[in-house]
């Protein structure tokens, strides 16, 4: 298993980004795919899941209605549109999947909201 992440950096307050993760070495449209974040000196937290075939989603309560996750099972492809990102938001955004009794990992992309 592995993935491949990008799309992190330096945004303003207000600012957007999209976060994007290749995975490969499984059968991705079959399992459903997280990204979780962490910030300095926290725990790691989860931002949002996507199951597999039906693609229902579902969100920490303070991304709601300002994250968006999708997935691409053709490009084997888990998104996270960001939109109005605050400072408290500064954090390294990890994808996960679990398969069976296994968690894996991305190796993370750091956004950073500051002025």
């Amino acid at each position: 298993v592995k993935f491949v992440e990008s799309g992190g950096g330096l945004v303003q307050p207000g600012g957007s980004l999209r976060l994007s993760c290749a995975a490969s070495g499984f059968t991705f449209s079959s399992f459903a795919m997280s990204w979780y974040r962490q910030a300095p000196e926290k725990e790691r937290e989860l931002v949002a899941t996507i199951t597999g075939a039906s693609a229902s989603t579902n969100y920490a309560d303070s991304m709601k209605g300002r994250f968006t996750i999708s997935r691409d099972n053709a490009k084997n492809t888990v998104y996270l549109q960001m939109n109005s990102l605050k400072p408290e938001d500064t954090a390294v955004y990890y994808c996960h999947t679990k398969l069976g009794f296994h968690s894996y990992w991305g190796q993370g992309t750091q956004v950073t909201v500051s002025s």
